[in-house]
């Protein structure tokens, strides 16, 4: 038998409730958004492929890559998608020139990263810094400005459903 001495009070008991509550409503969302949004493999392998395709032309080394974190419709504008990757440069890593579908927006996670693009200087952006691509643009130099350091970028891209996102150029 239990005496009130021993039962902890309120203050100390552990909460469970709000914790299960929050489980349970985190399920429903997602058993909801996997049933209003019904997506297949394949139809996300289409999606990311033409940029998976090119990410391997486009590096100078085997420590440069190119890793998709997500690609999602864009439900207020029909026809268009927002891409997110993650692009790895080894030291003294780079890509051969390019242009993108869309816009893009890359912000600078690790290192430093010299860009230029078509008609403009060539420029450096550190760690928390960001830079803009118009539609259309040619990038030029997109690189690691370091040769002994990694570097990393985050980048957004904003394309037609089904654009290939990267081009490379000769």
């Amino acid at each position: 038998m239990t005496s009130i001495a021993t039962i902890p009070p309120l203050s100390m008991r552990p909460r469970r409730r709000p914790v299960l509550l929050a489980v349970m409503a985190g399920l429903a969302c997602a058993w909801a958004a996997g049933k209003a949004v019904p997506l297949t493999m394949d139809k996300i392998s289409g999606v990311l492929a033409p940029l998976c395709i090119n990410s391997a032309a486009a590096a100078s080394s085997p420590l440069d890559k190119v890793e998709v974190i997500g690609s999602y419709a864009l439900p207020n504008v029909a026809g268009e998608r927002v891409t997110i990757v993650r692009v790895f440069y080894g030291p003294g890593g780079f890509s051969r020139a390019h242009r993108h579908a869309g816009s893009v927006t890359a912000y600078i996670t690790k290192g430093e990263i010299r860009s230029q693009l078509g008609g403009s200087p060539v420029e450096t952006f550190s760690v928390g810094q960001s830079f803009f691509e118009p539609p259309g643009s040619t990038h030029l130099v997109s690189a690691n400005a370091s040769n002994t350091e990694p570097a990393e970028l985050i980048a957004v891209f904003v394309a037609d459903e089904g654009a290939q996102l990267t081009t490379m150029l000769e």
